[in-house]
C-alpha cells in the first residue's frame, strides 16, 4: 500500500472512530466513548505535540495545550461532521488552542520578563540554557543559534503566516491540506506562506551575526 493510500485509510478510520464516540457519547456510554477517543488520543497525540511545540515553543506549554485540546474536542464530539477528517477538525481545535496561548502570553509579557541571572551576574534569557543536541560543542553553539534565530524570527510574523509556515514546513504539509486544517482557501495559504519565507529571510539576514562577531548575542533585536 502507497504511502497516500495509508494515510487516506488513517484518516477514514480516524474519522469513524470519531463517529463512533459521538453515537456512544448520545447512548450514554460514557466508559467505552472514553475508551474509544483514547485510541484517537494515541494515533494523534505526538503529532499533536509537534505542532503545539512549534507554536508556543515550550514544551511544557505544548503539552498542556494538547491535553487541552483532546479535552475540548472530546467534550465536543458532538458537534463533529462527518463530512470533515477527524484530523482536520482536531488540528483547527489545537490550533486555535495555541493563538489563544500566545494571545494570553504576550499581554502577561506586557507586565513580567522572565529572566535569569548568570553565575557572572548578567541576567539572560532561560532558553539560553536549554540544551542543543549535537555530535560536538561546535555543532551545539551553531544549530542552537540558528534555532535561536528562526524561532525568534517566526515569532515576529502575523498569526496566520506563522501558522501557515509552520504546517507547511514542519509537518510537510501541501497547500491543500493546508487549506483544509485551516480553513483558509488555497490561494490564500499559498499567498500567507510566500510572504511569510520572504520575511523569514529578510529577518534572518538583519539577525545574522556581522563578520567578527562570532555567535555574540545581539543585544536589542532590529526593528
Amino acid at each position: 500500500m502507497s504511502g497516500d493510500a495509508a494515510a487516506l485509510n488513517g484518516r477514514e478510520a480516524d474519522t469513524r472512530a470519531a463517529v463512533e464516540v459521538k453515537a456512544l457519547q448520545a447512548a450514554g456510554e460514557l466508559a467505552a466513548a472514553r475508551e474509544r477517543f483514547a485510541e484517537l488520543v494515541a494515533r494523534h497525540q505526538r503529532r499533536a505535540l509537534r505542532i503545539a511545540f512549534h507554536y508556543v515553543r515550550d514544551a511544557a506549554d505544548a503539552d498542556e495545550a494538547v491535553q487541552d485540546a483532546f479535552v475540548k474536542a472530546y467534550s465536543h464530539i458532538g458537534t463533529f461532521r462527518e463530512d470533515l477528517p477527524f484530523e482536520v477538525w482536531f488540528t483547527r481545535i489545537l490550533i486555535n488552542g495555541c493563538l489563544d496561548r500566545l494571545k494570553a502570553r504576550k499581554r502577561r509579557e506586557k507586565w513580567i520578563v522572565p529572566t535569569t541571572v548568570d553565575p557572572s551576574g548578567v541576567e539572560r534569557n532561560p532558553a539560553d540554557y536549554l540544551p542543543a543536541r549535537g555530535p560536538s560543542p561546535e555543532e551545539h553553539v551553531l544549530r542552537q543559534e540558528r534555532r535561536r534565530q528562526l524561532h525568534a524570527a517566526l515569532g515576529q510574523l502575523p498569526e496566520r503566516q506563522r501558522m501557515v509556515f509552520a504546517l507547511s514546513h514542519f509537518e510537510g504539509r501541501s497547500s491543500r491540506e493546508v487549506s483544509q486544517l485551516t480553513g483558509l482557501n488555497e490561494s490564500t495559504v499559498r499567498v500567507h506562506l510566500f510572504r511569510a519565507i520572504r520575511r523569514l529571510r529578510g529577518l534572518l539576514v538583519k539577525g545574522a551575526p556581522k563578520p567578527g562577531t562570532g555567535s555574540r548575542r545581539v543585544s536589542r533585536a532590529a526593528h
